[in-house]
């Protein structure tokens, strides 16, 4: 597929739905800020299209436009796409593993209000916290894939996080950014769980979402029962259950600015 700037999204992008909930605020995301990118299997005219931003995408259009070698650049990625997708999807990659996520919007108070232990700070991240967020343990790094690094998100007043001094122990943000749902993350180090730091994190940056006018949302796997026991607890509520599928390597790999033939 043909490679497109964040910010310039070609025709074929009305494909994709606006102003949707969980990962479809991953569009919008990419037009506001500019982190993400924009594929077409030819540059005139296009018959199919996607979108992604850390590690999601999306794909919507003409199946029959694509080859499996097309589909290369969607390699390890989350991938939503319509059904119809699944047979050349399923030619493209080495694997491709069916994952149940679920859908809440944030819809109730929390539950109780967490209490801080002393000598911790929980609150709204700045620019400068930049370096703070770029050392966290590995295992937390992919807080920031949606904002192409730390530094991005940091500045962006997207994201609030528990501090014991310049250590973060805990960082919830917004992941995707639409124009009315915003698609919220939480990664916490390993030995500080079971503190309530993520839900004191989440629970200050939903009332940021709120002022800000849009609606929380959490997306997260059926299987992941502390991510849906923090949701529940946080005011979220399931809207629904969905599936998106997980791509292997590519099985071919096209080269650059490849696409299906005309």
């Amino acid at each position: 597929m043909i490679p497109h700037p964040a910010q310039q999204p070609p025709a074929a992008a009305r494909a994709l739905p606006t102003g949707a909930p969980g990962t479809g605020a991953l569009v919008e995301h990419t037009l506001a800020t500019g982190h993400g990118r924009w594929w077409t299997d030819r540059a005139v005219r296009p018959r199919a299209v996607a979108v992604t931003c850390g590690g999601h995408a999306l794909l919507a259009g003409d199946p029959t436009a694509l080859t499996p070698e097309a589909l290369a650049p969607l390699a390890d990625h989350c991938v939503e796409a319509p059904d119809r997708f699944l047979p050349v999807l399923g030619e493209a990659f080495t694997r491709l593993h069916t994952w149940e996520r679920m859908l809440y919007l944030h819809t109730a108070p929390a539950s109780f209000t967490p209490r801080v232990p002393h000598g911790l700070t929980v609150r709204r991240l700045t620019g400068a916290d930049a370096p703070a967020l770029a050392a966290v343990d590995p295992a937390m790094a992919w807080i920031h894939d949606s904002w192409d690094g730390p530094s991005a998100l940091a500045a962006s007043g997207l994201g609030w996080a528990a501090f014991r001094k310049d250590r973060v122990l805990a960082v919830a943000c917004t992941r995707f950014l639409g124009s009315r749902y915003e698609d919220l993350a939480c990664a916490t180090a390993l030995d500080e769980r079971r503190r309530h730091l993520a839900l004191a994190c989440v629970s200050g940056l939903t009332a940021d979402v709120t002022a800000r006018g849009h609606r929380a949302t959490w997306t997260c796997s059926r299987d992941n029962r502390p991510s849906r026991l923090l949701a529940w607890t946080a005011g979220f509520r399931l809207a629904r259950e969905h599936v998106h599928h997980v791509a292997g390597r590519a099985v071919v790999n096209a080269p650059s600015g490849f696409g299906a033939a005309a």
